[in-house]
């Protein structure tokens, strides 16, 4: 009786999503909830001032921001797949978000921070986490350094009081407008606006705990305030605040679909912004996956990538219905976190409800705080985002990176970010092709050869008289196939060629096919051709295309020894 037949179970698609909360509350404790309690007061106290910035900046209002901080940190805290991850509105996104309000309004803007969080869902699911976190460190810096102008550039209406009413979004065309309304300067506005950044600056020297950022609001605020109400000077009076600009956060946000203009359809928005989408998902993933692997080396812990870009596109599809913008992990709040002694996301949700506070009852002390002194804070904020010493240490590596960091940095400030990583990764991919050919050796051999590269001997190995050895080191893609067929043509060939191959460890289709162009033209003039040296994955890639049928397989060996036996074989 023969045996029966096993059915083999099929593959399933697994998704790797294993939010850290849940597995962190399994021994979850009185002592570290106070360390989660005390961390997440404080990182709320930290993003309180950021969460506005980031919304007026942004062009939407201080609620907005407050609201994406609030659900968004939430969302990425409870199902992120880092233990530390604070979740928010960031620095990053405040050039895009402005870009996109302006061409396509809020609508518009709602609708592509949906599509990047559909976007970022699918990228966990499909487990690309690992892949994103190769995006090369060069455009990396050079794009961060191009926002980190642009928001500098986008803060001098308001560090200066100019209050100009309506700032061109162009970089050059914004500056071009400062300069013609250089009389408007309001020197109390640029008082309080200096004044904010070197409170900020000189507090860590006092305190790490108190955060600079609110220690210049809370005292700029009081200070204006004070004199508005006992002195009569002109140049105070007319310092903007931000309840002179924005409407004031009063209760919980409400739920609310994107209101699209007359004449737009659902489907030709969604066309119109789906290149702005992708750079949202894009940038939300790098910024949010580098700061779980920074927070990784301080913790000595190990974040779960796919399961981190979910938790970032789930908030990303969910604060647009109440009003938020773009949201990722934010590594300056990430990292508070971690100094105060949060290590688990309840720090994070404890963070969220500190912000959720202020959104509730403290609206009527928002409106206070000065324009100037916001922009003083982002002045900073930007100055910590440019990365300057980096890229003064980039400077001395080779000009390839150089000029990829530069571009990219260019094209972010003077078009938009969108075009700047497009134009960065396809240079990017250039260089690094190049690279590649230039470490990819072809040489002819003949007469005779060593083996010592094998570290086997010394030994010489004689070359039949009418064969020759075309060596490949290094895989055989499409940029290097045609520097083999250029070798090949304009040589007088003899009737044997043995092509070795031991240190291919990878073929394309365009390698293949030049492959097949001079098999085809060898067997044309009656030469014999034998492969050596061929490893299992280019031997497959062989087969399936003919190529091994082609030249018969008793010609495709796996040493230099046999393939020399071969050659002497068919020579006699």
């Amino acid at each position: 009786m023969g045996m029966t037949d096993k059915k083999q179970p099929k593959a399933r698609f697994n998704i790797d999503f294993q939010p850290r909360l849940f597995s962190t509350l399994k021994g979850y404790n009185k002592e570290k909830f106070s360390k989660d309690l005390m961390a997440g007061i404080i990182v709320g106290i930290v993003a309180i001032p950021l969460a506005i910035a980031f919304g007026i900046a942004s062009g939407v209002g201080p609620t907005e921001g407050l609201v994406t901080a609030i659900l968004a940190g939430f969302l990425i805290s409870a199902l992120g797949g880092t233990k530390v991850q604070i979740g928010g509105p960031t620095g990053a996104f405040i050039v895009i978000v402005y870009g996109i309000i302006q061409q396509f309004g809020l609508a518009g803007l709602a609708i592509a921070t949906v599509l990047a969080g559909l976007m970022m869902i699918l990228m966990g699911v499909f487990k690309l986490g690992t892949i994103i976190k190769f995006m090369p460190y060069p455009i990396i810096v050079g794009f961060t350094g191009g926002i980190a102008i642009t928001i500098f550039s986008t803060q001098m209406n308001d560090l200066f009081g100019m209050g100009i009413s309506d700032v061109p979004a162009n970089f050059i065309d914004k500056w071009a407008c400062y300069f013609q309304n250089i009389d408007k300067v309001n020197l109390w506005a640029l008082g309080v606006g200096l004044v904010s950044i070197v409170i900020i600056a000189l507090t860590p020297k006092f305190s790490k705990k108190i955060p600079g950022s609110l220690l210049a609001i809370v005292v700029m605020t009081l200070v204006c305030w004070l004199l508005k109400k006992y002195t009569d000077i002109a140049g105070i009076e007319s310092i903007k605040t931000i309840g002179d600009l924005y409407e004031l956060p009063h209760g919980l946000p409400q739920f609310r679909l994107p209101a699209l203009a007359e004449g737009e359809t659902f489907f030709s928005t969604v066309q119109a912004v789906l290149p702005a989408a992708f750079t949202i998902a894009m940038l939300g993933a790098i910024e949010s996956l580098l700061s779980a692997m920074v927070a990784d080396g301080v913790i000595g812990d190990r974040h779960n990538s796919n399961t981190e870009l979910i938790a970032n596109g789930v908030a990303n599809m969910v604060v647009p219905f109440f009003g938020g913008i773009p949201s990722t992990g934010a590594i300056a709040r990430t990292m508070a976190n971690i100094n105060n002694g949060g290590r688990t996301p309840v720090a994070g949700i404890v963070h969220t409800l500190v912000l959720l506070l202020v959104l509730l009852f403290l609206g009527g002390l928002v409106s206070l705080i000065p324009m100037p002194c916001l922009a003083g804070v982002l002045i900073v904020v930007s100055y910590n985002m440019s990365g300057w010493r980096t890229i003064r240490s980039m400077c001395r590596q080779s000009r390839g990176d150089i000029a990829v960091l530069f571009l990219t940095l260019l094209l972010t400030v003077i078009f938009d970010l969108t075009i700047a990583i497009e134009v960065g990764l396809i240079l990017a991919v250039v260089l690094f092709l190049k690279r590649v050919m230039e470490s990819v050796n072809i040489s002819v051999v003949e007469k005779e050869m060593s083996l010592h590269n094998d570290g086997e001997s010394d030994e010489k190995l004689v070359i039949p008289a009418n064969a020759e050895v075309y060596e490949i080191e290094g895989p055989f893609f499409f940029g290097v196939a045609n520097r083999f067929e250029e070798l090949q043509r304009n040589r007088v060939s003899k009737p044997i060629r043995i092509i070795r191959m031991r240190r291919v460890n990878f073929i394309d289709a365009t390698g293949i096919h030049n492959l097949e162009i001079f098999i085809d033209s060898a067997l044309k003039e009656h030469q014999t051709i034998i492969l050596s040296g061929v490893n299992p994955d280019v031997r497959e890639a062989l087969e399936q295309s003919g190529i091994v049928d082609k030249i018969g397989r008793e010609n495709v060996l796996d040493h230099i020894q046999k393939a020399l036996a071969r050659a002497e074989e068919l020579s006699a």
